[in-house]
């Protein structure tokens, strides 16, 4: 029998692309500069120490995904800000509890390896993390042609925070005549795309010719971890 006939490759994964992307991965990923916080373990993840800056430290744990401004991006064939999106859905979960935001891991699934398209949401993972004091640390990419049809993709992100467990923001502790401080939204963040996508469908907005929407539509999300949590 010819083994041949039989490969990874034959049944739509691209086994060396995957390889050349996981290397990419590393020279760029956080963990690999400056002092080593994280350290791997067979590949297959990451050991950290606990901050002792903490005294009674809880964990806080958020995951989270871009929707469908994925969409958006495709129509725009731009990727370089929907990583820094992931990355803020999810720290911005953990700040709202207390949380510093530590360690990130991302999610990626996509019909087939597409090596420039990979990198620029790596790139905009790695600038996310960095705005917001955490570290990539490890994930995982998985290319299913037989799931997703061509130049189809999703993404999701994980990422893990540290919180004193006398800061813990807990909805209990509220109580009236508490000052409520509000922070102006950046704009659309990464949700509600599929409502504004309907209504672009329905007025027969084309974006790719509208410098606006253009610019407006993949605006990153703002990270507010960094400015307010020490």
């Amino acid at each position: 029998m010819n083994k041949k006939l039989f490969t990874y490759k034959k049944s739509g994964v691209n086994i060396d692309a995957a390889d050349n992307f996981v290397n990419f991965i590393s020279s760029v990923s956080s963990k690999k500069k400056g002092k080593k916080k994280f350290s791997n373990i067979g590949g297959f993840g990451s050991i950290s120490n606990i901050p002792n800056n903490i005294k009674q430290p809880k964990i806080v744990a958020c995951t989270d995904g871009v929707g469908t401004k994925i969409e958006i991006a495709n129509t725009l064939n731009k990727y370089d800000t929907i990583g820094i999106d992931l990355v803020a859905m999810c720290v911005n979960d953990l700040i709202v509890q207390g949380a510093k935001p530590l360690i990130f891991l991302d999610y990626l699934s996509i019909n087939k390896i597409d090596l420039k398209k990979l990198k620029s949401i790596i790139k905009g993972i790695v600038k996310g993390c960095k705005i917001a004091g955490c570290e990539l640390v490890g994930g995982e990419t998985a290319e299913m042609p037989d799931t997703y049809e061509k130049d189809k993709f999703d993404i999701a992100g994980f990422a893990v925070g540290l919180v004193d467990k006398n800061k813990v923001l807990e909805k209990k502790k509220i109580k009236n005549n508490d000052l409520i401080l509000a922070v102006p939204s950046s704009g659309l963040h990464s949700n509600g795309y599929s409502l504004v996508r309907y209504l672009l469908k329905k007025k027969n907005i084309n974006i790719t010719k509208n410098r606006y929407l253009k610019k407006k539509l993949l605006k990153q999300t703002k990270i507010y971890g960094h400015e307010g949590i020490k």
